[in-house]
């Protein structure tokens, strides 16, 4: 069983708020299973069954902000999980709005819930699933228990959607493989230069980045990928930027070939 947990604060009052955005994923990872809103048990409301092909727990602590860990450390020991089948969603002021940021561990970096946790189970070695509310204009109490603007609501759901999958990456390739597809993945990413290769970053208009081996693929599928987008000029586009190929060993002027 997996369990992912969302932190929020009850009640209508929060119900929108930058602060609740880990219950947003939450609900969305519920609606997309068919299951209903779950019941009341040990300090949180919780859901769970079987998702494409995934035994998920659907977390959220009813504590309020502050008391987060109470909750988590109940179903924790209720379920007798380790931390490894752990993944806690929370919002976060020092990421640009709509970006993600999954890590297998860390500090609380100033967040109130995940303080909580990490003092409850008296560790930091539990993933973290990060997602960017914007910098706060005004104090940071009132930024995250604001509301998104119209603009921002305008690309909520996109984010919403993208945390989603990134918390089921997570559940079935584990906290590193996510980490690579989704914390490069941006809402409006930079366009390339118009040349002749084509290629879209993130692996099309604000879709994840390419990830052949947690598709199944080899570092010698990724090379051979790689090697098939080769411009007129002779470079070609990689994940990490654009490279002109050394010349093989049988090619005139090669290392090789002069030997």
């Amino acid at each position: 069983m997996k369990i992912v947990v969302g932190l929020g604060n009850p009640g209508n009052r929060y119900a929108k708020t930058r602060h609740n955005v880990g219950w947003m994923v939450l609900d969305r990872l519920a609606d997309r299973a068919g299951w209903g809103a779950g019941r009341e048990r040990d300090a949180a409301r919780v859901v769970w069954g079987r998702f494409e092909g995934l035994d998920l727990e659907l977390v959220k602590p009813q504590t309020f902000m502050n008391e987060s860990g109470l909750a988590v450390r109940k179903v924790l020991a209720r379920e007798h999980a380790p931390l490894d089948d752990l993944l806690v969603v929370a919002d976060d002021f020092a990421l640009p709005f709509g970006r993600l940021r999954l890590r297998e561990a860390g500090s609380a970096g100033g967040h109130n819930g995940l303080r909580s946790i990490i003092g409850e189970l008296d560790s930091q070695k539990f993933a973290r699933l990060r997602v960017g509310i914007g910098e706060p204009s005004r104090t940071a109490v009132d930024h995250v228990l604001s509301t998104f603007s119209p603009e921002e609501r305008a690309d909520l759901e996109r984010v919403i959607e993208a945390a989603a999958d990134a918390a089921v990456d997570w559940a079935r390739d584990g906290a590193s493989r996510a980490a690579n597809r989704w914390n490069p993945w941006q809402l409006h990413p930079p366009e390339l230069p118009e040349g002749p290769l084509g290629i879209e970053p993130n692996g099309g208009p604000g879709g994840p980045a390419p990830d052949v081996a947690s598709a199944g693929g080899t570092d010698a599928d990724t090379r051979t990928a790689e090697a098939s987008v080769v411009g007129a000029d002779g470079i070609r586009r990689t994940r990490t930027g654009w490279r002109k190929p050394l010349p093989s060993p049988d090619e005139p002027g090669s290392r090789d070939a002069r030997r």
